[in-house]
């Protein structure tokens, strides 16, 4: 296993949103209390279809020894997505890659735009085709069932191969899902999340108070519209210094990009930003020395994640990872640009994004950075 030397708060990284909250709690003293907590939990959240047939091409991809230790640089999908029911395919409205080099000092993450424009290809599993259209698609195509309901876990293996295909990295170490309604639990359950907010942004979907925004006459009783809500919204201020925000303000925040100067890019820093404060909050002694709290934590992570770690355990993987050092995380911002054709398309990455993705499979990203710093988010 790759290890440092010094004892340092570990590292799970999660999509969307925190989807590797049960990876952080283990560190330190702390880690033998969390190894328990983890095992009671594990089967509840752990489903190993998720990389099911992912390796691309199998055959070119050694077959791992079950007992082997997690070596080398590892990369990890993670997948936001808010599921009406079993009978709606499931978007991935949140697609994050951690990267995680060999010497588990540091951990890069790195967002795929939900509109962006790629080739899906077949699923035999779903009886999709080929197509090209947004990503945030695969999920849908990937999930459908004969019965006609919805499978997020095998929708999750169409979106892997996808990100796989765009991104050159051969194969995911390990995966997670997080249904964005159980992650507000998350968030109730950890009391809250600080973090700064580096610009102002307007809810599209909630009042000041919370409660939804009202929709407009043309928009009611269906999905059609695209922005569909008027009358006030709820404001995030600019703030140099941390806020405290509730479990509905901090899903609310990670979700907007619509309003004045923003995009799509913005949201996905935000994401990334929140992940980082997440995981601080995770690690700090309110959480992982309050055993109610912790408990209430995994409660809250079991009923919203979905885990898939290859052949290794969440264990394993909070062993493996209790090295990596949170301030040393990197938020990478991968530039693009509206893709138009008679009218918005999607999104499309600029051409150096794909010397990035080289990086990545060449495992060389922290040099890549050190010439491009261009593509290093800033905190705020």
């Amino acid at each position: 296993m790759g290890k440092s030397g010094k004892r340092r708060a570990p590292l799970w990284a999660r999509i969307t949103v925190v989807a590797g909250v049960l990876l952080l709690v283990p560190s330190g003293g702390g880690l033998v209390a969390g190894q328990a907590l983890l095992s009671r939990y594990e089967n509840k959240v752990t489903d190993k279809s998720l990389l099911k047939d992912f390796e691309t091409p199998a055959e070119a991809v050694p077959p791992k020894d079950l007992d082997a230790n997690i070596d080398g640089a590892v990369n990890l999908l993670l997948v936001g997505i808010d599921p009406r029911d079993d009978e709606t395919a499931p978007l991935a409205d949140s697609i994050v890659v951690a990267h995680i080099p060999a010497d588990r000092h540091s951990a890069y993450l790195f967002s795929m735009p939900r509109d962006l424009v790629v080739d899906i290809p077949a699923f035999k599993a779903s009886g999709t085709g080929a197509d090209t259209t947004k990503i945030n698609a695969a999920m849908a195509y990937g999930s459908r069932l004969k019965n006609g309901e919805f499978s997020p876990a095998q929708g999750f293996q169409l979106l892997a191969k996808t990100v796989s295909n765009r991104t050159g990295i051969k194969k995911f170490d390990a995966g997670a899902i997080v249904n964005f309604g159980g992650f507000k639990k998350i968030v109730e359950a950890m009391g809250g999340v600080e973090m700064v907010i580096d610009m102002d942004v307007k809810s599209e979907h909630l009042k000041p108070d919370g409660s939804p925004r009202d929709r407009t006459p043309a928009c009611q009783g269906h999905h059609n519209c695209s922005r569909p809500y008027t009358g006030v919204q709820k404001v995030y201020k600019k703030s140099d210094e941390p806020v405290r925000l509730k479990a509905w303000e901090a899903l609310d925040y990670v979700r907007q990009r619509y309003g004045d100067g923003m995009t799509d890019y913005d949201r996905q820093r935000h994401q990334q930003q929140f992940i980082k404060a997440m995981a601080k909050q995770a690690m700090s002694r309110d959480v992982v020395t309050n055993p109610t709290k912790l408990l209430g934590v995994l409660e809250a992570a079991g009923d919203s994640l979905t885990f898939s770690g290859g052949e290794h355990s969440i264990l394993d993987w909070a062993t493996e990872l209790q090295a990596v050092n949170i301030d040393d995380m990197v938020t990478v911002k991968l530039p693009g640009k509206g893709l138009y054709n008679g009218g918005y398309q999607g999104e499309q990455f600029y051409p150096e994004v794909d010397d990035f993705f080289e990086a990545v499979t060449e495992e060389r990203v922290a040099s890549f950075l050190l010439d491009h710093p261009e593509f290093v988010n800033l905190d705020g």
